[in-house]
């Protein structure tokens, strides 16, 4: 089974050291690793230039720069083709990729249509991606869940629009240029088997749900990057993406506050380390991949009991909005800036919310 792992943490915690030691610990237990990073900073942690395609750093071990301007060139000259044999006056011949400037949103997309191939070409046992580690990456990772929710949406609407009736040609050559994939009109429909666009969203969201993407936190004793991590914790439930446990980064005095703040995440303490001292590093830190199946779910349905759990450590029960839509097909959350929609199954679908209870440890219960 291929897993994704991602640190999140306040800027200066040491997130893309750890994501380099985890690295190099992985590769040398015999993972085959591949380290994806959008943090300049990082080819000079290596002391080694990363490039566009996977580079080879040690035995099992490979970087790569997912750079989103240089991801949006690579695609735009096949876009351009595109258009010159579907429409009569093509527009685009005279714009070049170097010209595209990268919009609001649109590097993560890129980002993860990235770690998608690179997930399913079966190279590789680890992806890490080393991000921003706070909220775009968050939403980053809950663009199948959030994309598919617009689809679900939508769909019907869209297609019977005249803007629908129109683009609907482009959708399979322009899908194919941008993201590599083959999507047609029939891939905003219910057919399961057409569905190519949906079974992708799907793969994403199940990948999430199984625990076969998830992330640490990592903090130092300063009380903003300790504030920090609380918070991304509560949202990145919000996302849907696991949260297996706390790198407590060059611990000093602060532990017992972390016990009490991070329950029941398990939190591991990491000693000071010297920059290019990975081994050092990553012989510090705990075993990450098999804790993650011992990671808190983000949400539990019990069709038995009637009840929806959803985990949310760091809000408060003022901080969190439960709203039902009128199809009654789902349940909204919001929580801090987040906003989730948890399908409901069947035996609850079409039946409408009767109670909900915020619990001490965090939880949110909902009865149907």
């Amino acid at each position: 089974m291929v897993m994704i792992l991602t640190f999140l943490g306040k800027g200066g915690s040491g997130r893309s050291a750890i994501a380099l030691a985890t690295a190099y610990q992985l590769s040398q237990a015999g993972k085959r690793v591949l380290l994806t990073t959008q943090d300049p900073t990082t080819e000079l942690l290596l002391e080694t230039p990363i490039r566009l395609e996977p580079t080879s750093i040690s035995s099992n071990f490979w970087a790569v720069n997912i750079r989103a301007t240089a991801l949006l060139e690579q695609s735009w000259e096949e876009v351009k083709k595109l258009e010159a044999q579907y429409v009569r006056f093509p527009l685009l011949g005279n714009v070049y990729g170097q010209e595209l400037a990268v919009l609001p949103g649109m590097d993560q997309a890129l980002a993860l249509n990235a770690l998608r191939e690179y997930y399913e070409s079966g190279n590789y046992d680890v992806i890490i991606f080393d991000g921003a580690g706070d909220l775009t990456t968050l939403r980053m990772f809950a663009i199948p869940e959030h994309l598919s929710w617009y689809i679900r949406r939508f769909r019907d609407l869209f297609l019977n629009s005249d803007l629908g009736k129109t683009i609907s040609p482009f959708i399979q050559p322009i899908s194919n240029a941008v993201l590599n994939v083959t999507w047609t009109a029939e891939d905003l429909t219910d057919n399961p088997n057409a569905s190519e666009a949906n079974q992708m969203l799907e793969r994403g969201k199940t990948a999430l749900e199984q625990g076969k993407v998830a992330a640490y936190l990592v903090t130092t004793d300063d009380p903003y990057a300790l504030k920090t991590a609380k918070f991304l914790w509560g949202s990145a439930q919000q996302s849907g993406l696991r949260v297996a446990g706390v790198l407590l980064n060059q611990e000093t005095t602060v532990r017992e506050v972390v016990n009490e703040e991070f329950t029941p995440l398990p939190i591991t303490s990491l000693p000071p380390i010297d920059p290019g001292e990975w081994m050092a590093l990553g012989n510090a830190l705990p075993d990450l991949l098999g804790t993650i199946s011992q990671a808190p779910p983000t949400v539990e349905i019990d069709r038995n009991q009637r009840t929806v759990k959803v985990f949310l450590p760091g809000f408060s029960k003022q901080q969190v909005k439960l709203s039902q839509p009128k199809h009654q097909q789902e349940i909204t959350i919001d929580a801090g800036d987040q906003r989730r929609n948890i399908p409901l199954p069947p035996p609850l679908r079409g039946q409408p919310v009767t109670g909900a209870k915020f619990l001490e440890d965090g939880h949110l219960l909902v009865s149907f």
